[in-house]
Parts: C-alpha cells; sequence; structure tokens
C-alpha cells in the first residue's frame, strides 16, 4: 500500500496527463495510422494480400494537386502574415498599455467571436459582403466600387474571412508572453540610453518570439487545410487542399488518393513546425553568442571589469 502510495505520489503529473494521452492516441493518431495504411497498401483480391505502394503519392505529385498544395500554402502563409501585423500591435497595447482594471473587458471581446461556431461567423461575413448589404450599398454611392462589383467569391473575401477567424489565435500567444514579460526590462533599457524604438526592437520582440512563433503555429496549420471559409466565401472559384480532401472522401469514394493527400497535408505543416522550431534555435543561439561576446568585451576593455 505504501509503495502503491509512493508511486501515485512521484507519478502525479503523468497520471493526470493520461486521459490528454488517451484521447490523442484514439482521436488523432489511430486515424492517422489508418489513414496512413491505407495511403502506403494496395489490397490485392485474388491473392487476399497487401503490398507496398507509392502509386498514389506519385499521382499526387504528377498532376495539379501541385498547384493547389502552392495555392494552398500562399493562402495559409497570406492569413498568417496578416494576422501577426494586426495582432502584435493589439497584444502590445492590451498588455503594456491598458490598465489592468479594462483587460479582462478587451480579452472577453478579443475571445467571444471564439465562442461561436465556425460557420456562424462565415455566414456573418456573407451578409456582410452580399450585392445587397449596408456595406456594398455604401461602397457604391461613394463610387468606390460599380454597380456589378462583387464583394463576395473573391481572394478577397477569402482572406477577410480567414484572418477574422484565426485572428484571436494570433493574440493570445503573443499576449500572453508580453504579459508575463518583466518591464524592468524596459526600465533598464531606457536608463542605458536606448529610445522606445530601440527597446522594441532588442528587448520587447527578441523576448516575445516565442509567443510570435506559437501564434504563427496556431494560425498556420488549420489554415492550411480550411476547407468551410473558401467554398462559403470563395464559391466554385477557388480549389484548396481541404476542398480537394472532401472531394476525394466524400463525392470521389477514392480514399487511397484521398488518404495520401491527408498525409501530405498533415506532413507539410509538420515541416513548418520544424523550420520555425530551427529559426528560434537559430536565433536564441545567436543571441546567446552575441551576449558572450559584449560580455567579453565589457571585461577586458573596461578599467574596471565586473
Amino acid at each position: 500500500m505504501r509503495m502503491l502510495k509512493r508511486i501515485f505520489a512521484e507519478e502525479i503529473s503523468f497520471l493526470l496527463a493520461c486521459p490528454a494521452l488517451l484521447w490523442q492516441i484514439v482521436f488523432l493518431y489511430a486515424p492517422f495510422t489508418i489513414l496512413a495504411f491505407h495511403s502506403l497498401l494496395d489490397y490485392i483480391p485474388a491473392t487476399k494480400t497487401y503490398t507496398f505502394t507509392l502509386a498514389y503519392y506519385h499521382q499526387i505529385f504528377n498532376s495539379l494537386y501541385i498547384q493547389i498544395i502552392f495555392r494552398s500554402f500562399i493562402l495559409a502563409m497570406l492569413t498568417t502574415f496578416i494576422c501577426f501585423l494586426i495582432a502584435y500591435p493589439v497584444a502590445y497595447y492590451l498588455a503594456l498599455k491598458v490598465p489592468k482594471r479594462f483587460k479582462t473587458i478587451l480579452l472577453f471581446t478579443i475571445i467571444l467571436p471564439s465562442w461561436t461556431s465556425l460557420i456562424v461567423q462565415v455566414y456573418a461575413w456573407f451578409f456582410i459582403l452580399e450585392k445587397n448589404s449596408l456595406i456594398s450599398r455604401m461602397l457604391q454611392t461613394l463610387g468606390i466600387i460599380s454597380p456589378s462589383f462583387h464583394l463576395l467569391n473573391n481572394y478577397f473575401s477569402i482572406v477577410l474571412g480567414m484572418v477574422s477567424c484565426y485572428l484571436p489565435f494570433m493574440i493570445l500567444p503573443i499576449y500572453a508572453v508580453l504579459e508575463k514579460m518583466d518591464t524592468c526590462y524596459l526600465e533598464v533599457s531606457a536608463d542605458l540610453g536606448a529610445d522606445r524604438f530601440e527597446t522594441f526592437r532588442r528587448v520587447i520582440f527578441p523576448l516575445s518570439l516565442p509567443g510570435v512563433f506559437a501564434g504563427i503555429l496556431l494560425v498556420f496549420i488549420p489554415a492550411f487545410g480550411e476547407y468551410a471559409i473558401p467554398i462559403l466565401l470563395g464559391g466554385s472559384k477557388y480549389v484548396f487542399w481541404g476542398s480537394v480532401i472532401v472531394d476525394k472522401f466524400l463525392r470521389s469514394r477514392d480514399w487511397r488518393v484521398g488518404a495520401a493527400l491527408v498525409i501530405i497535408g498533415i506532413m507539410l505543416p509538420a515541416l513548418v513546425i520544424a523550420l520555425c522550431t530551427s529559426v528560434s534555435k537559430a536565433i536564441r543561439s545567436y543571441r546567446e553568442r552575441k551576449f558572450k561576446r559584449e560580455f567579453y568585451y565589457i571585461n577586458n576593455h573596461l578599467k574596471e571589469p565586473w
């Protein structure tokens, strides 16, 4: 009994993580394994055996799917970049400028749209941007757009819907990092003669990079495989990665090519994660080497070293 108590006390963190691990195994790793099985093995009815094949991947990389991959990648990158440009000033203002008594209210207004369904958010933009909407008629009255111009079913409406839906996922990680930052760094930077721009460039932004990388991953990965927003706001003009996968599984019933598409769609964001991790490590290593060089220079050139 004592041994069980000791094991439970020492491994309490692991035991608490077991439900989450079980959830991931059942609903993430098991389906991923089944899809990989369907994409790499071909069943031969005559011999009732499975043979290893890369024909389904070869079919993808020798067709128009490459253009669709590139188009989805560009859309995800553009969405991530615009979200970053909007989110960083918002997170910076919330973390460092807003009084504490107003932060909760402002954070609630940012999180509130995420409580509604994604389809509801997309349909809200659908009614806002339709031809007879208030915004369209106002722009037509001002002469900004012609009566025949449509704000829907184009690339602009897709990007607008993507940015509006994924913007909170960029704001919150950056805000969380900036909120925990010690303000003494800002005071020390000011005491050393740095202006606001230099303080931001050399202190605030480098310290916020973990939140920036987390926001990039939270936006880029789902944006790459997004299905509902391009279909509802872009119409049938644009074909993206998510719509191709849905078409293969639900319309064409070509599960093996669809499985190969899913595996590639998972591996590409994984490569982006690896790239972001490598860049983060390289930046951290560069900053450490720079700090050591400056420290060595000060200790060896000042008359009274530290």
